[in-house]
């Protein structure tokens, strides 16, 4: 029997998920920014639930950027980023993620003379909360823009090395996507301090810009990746290594990467045996979340077995411990196994 979409979104729903590319500043819903922006005083945004719903609205790049930029003024103080963990990590447990890593933008918290002691004593009590109240576990991953130079870079592990929590398993670069080969230094430091090479690689460029992230900077997963499909020999590559790739679509056909969902990448990656995971970015910013990807993975084609894969890969792809990795691919055989005898 054919499965009717609200079957297959019971299935989503009950799927254990994990969201390996996720930005906290990027999570920052509108409801939370009212009330820190009524906190701060803040005449920067706008002052209504719904302007700020409608400000958020995407509707193109230097927007996004604009808003992105205006949001981080609300964040001042340790609370405000407590508040931020929390409801970010409350937002992910609603849709049954188990454990999530999350992109922090520590550099522009630096830039505003925010302290890292207070972006990171503010994160760690929001992250230590949410785990009490919900079970779901947070790890963080700081990155820098890559438009600014290595010597962003530089700050951003410096702070990330003298004062970043066990909790830190990853260094990131985002932002711009200039050549990756500068940052070779630097992401260096950053693997012999114990840190996971995370980049983004390949969202808005081509596959020259993954290459640079593995070759220099020795990737252990590429954020968005999808430039990646333009090269057999790199798609050879991420097949044969299994390189984890890390795709968001809604954020792709968002920022213009991608016309339509239809034409996402994703099927094609695969079928071409990649180990592709699948996030949100920005949520609130994209008007998305977990769960809509996946339903956009179904509307793009995605059978329930392959949804279930991709929620396999996640758990394959993510830096929890071996235990809590099996237990995970269990569960999700087994939620699969008991939605697929429901369907008669």
């Amino acid at each position: 029997m054919p499965e009717s979409v609200s079957n297959v979104h019971s299935l989503i729903d009950a799927l254990p998920k994990v969201e390996l590319h996720v930005h906290l500043e990027g999570s920052l819903a509108p409801a939370t920014l009212l009330k820190l922006a009524r906190k701060h005083d803040l005449s920067s945004v706008p002052s209504t639930l719904d302007e700020l719903r409608q400000w958020y609205a995407f509707r193109d790049f230097p927007h996004f950027i604009d808003v992105y930029l205006a949001s981080l003024q609300a964040l001042r103080d340790e609370e405000d980023f407590a508040l931020l963990a929390l409801e970010t990590a409350r937002n992910l447990a609603r849709q049954n993620v188990r454990y999530a890593e999350v992109h922090i933008s520590l550099l522009n918290h630096l830039e505003r003379e925010v302290p890292a002691e207070v972006v990171f004593a503010g994160v760690e009590a929001g992250r230590r909360q949410a785990e009490e109240e919900h079970g779901i576990i947070l790890r963080w991953i700081p990155d820098f823009p890559g438009h600014y130079g290595p010597d962003a870079g530089e700050q951003t592990l410096k702070e990330v090395i003298a004062v970043g929590p066990d909790s830190v398993i990853g260094f990131g670069v985002g932002g711009i996507e200039v050549e990756r080969d500068q940052f070779t230094e630097v992401f260096a430091k950053a693997r012999a301090a114990g840190l996971r090479s995370l980049p983004h690689a390949g969202e808005t460029h081509g596959p020259d810009r993954v290459w640079s992230a593995i070759r220099a900077l020795h990737a252990e997963r590429i954020g968005h990746g999808i430039g990646s499909m333009q090269d057999p020999e790199l798609v050879a590559y991420l097949r044969d290594t299994q390189l984890p790739v890390d795709v968001s679509p809604t954020s792709n056909v968002a920022t213009r990467m991608v016309d339509t969902a239809v034409e996402h990448p994703l099927p094609r990656m695969l079928a071409e045996g990649l180990l592709v995971t699948l996030n949100s970015d920005d949520p609130p910013m994209f008007g998305t979340d977990l769960t809509n990807e996946y339903r956009t993975a179904h509307q793009m084609g995605m059978t329930p077995d392959q949804l279930a894969t991709l929620a396999r890969n996640g758990v394959t792809a993510s830096f929890l411990d071996d235990t809590r990795k099996t237990a995970l691919h269990t569960e999700i055989d087994e939620v699969l196994r008991r939605w697929q005898a429901d369907q008669g």
